[in-house]
């Protein structure tokens, strides 16, 4: 209920002492509420901070296994005849490749002779049935009704999904068209050959009338690859794609085109090589997480002197916990090691702040010289953790979902604020009716006071 003030002759007004005494009242709720605000931050930022700790573990996982480090790259004299990717389980080589022959898919149509004009009809009455098989394939049935037209035949075919694709070519002219049924398979390879069953359409792909059959547009075939050096011992390779995966162990071949073989063969060579760059890549991608991480929490730990003011994870000891583990998982030693024991063989160095720098010199140098080393000093050893491994069960470990400091200042905070939500709901309420006690009350002495005015007013009229 609003209570309003009449206001006195003596100008005090009630209202602003009212909301006053209301300000001093609501003081422990204000105090409540920064505190509440300051946790919800502070959940924020360590959720943050969550986010960047699972996206250092990403960047470890990438550096924890041995095939992490296994990295290939590839290339070909002429791309143009073909291109080769290379998996990260490929071993380093050099190939010489001919292709002397492209998979092609299977395509056919119905004789010249049976073609149809725009929405011919292609069953005259009752209904009839197209029945195909792509290679040893099972047989694939379209009924039709009467009337069915070219398209509706067209369109049933393509819906089947069965491997085959069927379409609608005007070999005739747009004067006079006349339209046939292709029938195109959607694997290549000699295997994947289209054979009519059945056909009780005019189209009559099985030749029941006589005049009828089908022409091959494209026969189907395989790929043929010959790898060696053509003056001396050689293996053909035949595959129904022109895609080849396992031709050569972990490398992907793309055929594009025959080989050129006039006025003598030109094969191409193909060469599978160790790719350091990208694991390098990797390893600074493993420093910039960790550096953000480490930044991250530098910023919320600062103390400034003059406002006298912490960050928002100053005297946070978890959020210090978590640098502790870090620091720890990379300045150890891989106890079972000999040739590069730490990361500061490699290159690495940890700042005054705690971030990592890598000399890039130093790196390529320890790469170049003693590859199998430098990943041992990162992978899972026998019976030692390695750096990339150590940072993932760091992480495993601030995380948990039982025991985890992490989780468990997460948990706190969360809890926090949730008292603090029911304890200001609380004071809210005693302060609402702290001031509607306190509006009711001086609403009396103002009418109070304002009969005694009337009354001195009317005395006064007296004399």
């Amino acid at each position: 209920m609003a209570i309003s003030f009449g206001g006195l002759g003596n100008g005090v007004d009630f209202g602003q002492v009212v909301s006053e005494l209301a300000k001093v009242q609501r003081l422990p709720i204000d105090a409540l509420t920064a505190k509440q605000k300051n946790l919800q931050t502070k959940l924020t930022d360590y959720g943050t901070l969550g986010n960047k700790l699972l996206a250092l573990q990403s960047a470890a996982n990438a550096l924890r296994l041995p095939s992490s480090f296994n990295r290939s790259t590839s290339t070909v004299s002429d791309d143009n005849i073909l291109t080769a990717q290379a998996g990260a389980g490929a071993a380093t080589g050099s190939y010489t490749v001919q292709v002397t022959q492209l998979a092609k898919a299977n395509q056919i149509t119905n004789k010249a002779v049976k073609a149809v004009s725009g929405t011919t009809e292609v069953v005259s009455s009752g209904g009839g049935t197209f029945t195909f098989r792509v290679g040893s394939g099972t047989d694939q049935t379209v009924a039709l009704s009467a009337g069915a037209t070219l398209d509706d035949l067209r369109s049933a075919i393509n819906d089947l999904g069965a491997g085959v694709t069927a379409s609608v070519i005007n070999t005739g002219t747009e004067a006079s068209p006349a339209y046939r049924l292709t029938l195109t398979a959607t694997s290549s390879g000699a295997a994947n050959s289209i054979t009519v069953v059945t056909d009780t359409t005019t189209l009559d792909f099985t030749n029941t009338s006589g005049t009828g059959g089908n022409d091959t547009l494209q026969a189907g075939q395989n790929a043929i690859v010959v790898i060696g050096d053509p003056d001396q011992t050689t293996i053909s390779i035949e595959r129904a794609s022109n895609v080849i995966t396992d031709a050569i162990p972990d490398v992907t071949l793309t055929l594009k085109s025959k080989t050129v073989t006039t006025p003598d063969p030109e094969p191409v060579t193909v060469n599978i090589s160790n790719d350091p760059a990208s694991v390098k890549t990797n390893i600074k991608s493993l420093v910039t997480a960790y550096n953000d991480v480490v930044k991250f929490v530098n910023e919320r730990t600062t103390y400034d002197i003059t406002t006298k003011t912490g960050g928002i994870f100053f005297n946070e000891s978890t959020a210090k916990n978590v640098l502790s583990q870090l620091r720890t998982a990379i300045s150890g030693e891989v106890s079972e090691l000999s040739t590069y024991k730490t990361l500061g063989a490699v290159g690495f160095k940890t700042e005054r702040d705690g971030t990592l720098t890598i000399d890039d010199a130093k790196l390529d140098s320890a790469m170049a010289s003693n590859y199998v080393a430098t990943r041992a000093l990162f992978v899972t050893q026998t019976t030692s953790s390695g750096i990339a491994d150590r940072l993932v069960k760091a992480v495993d470990f601030l995380d948990s979902v039982d025991s985890g400091a992490f989780t468990v200042r997460k948990n706190s905070i969360t809890s926090q604020i949730s008292r603090l939500t029911d304890e200001i709901g609380r004071k809210e309420d005693v302060a609402t009716a702290y001031e509607e006690r306190l509006r009711l009350q001086f609403a009396s002495l103002d009418a109070l006071l304002q009969k005694l005015q009337s009354q001195t007013s009317a005395l006064q009229a007296l004399r």
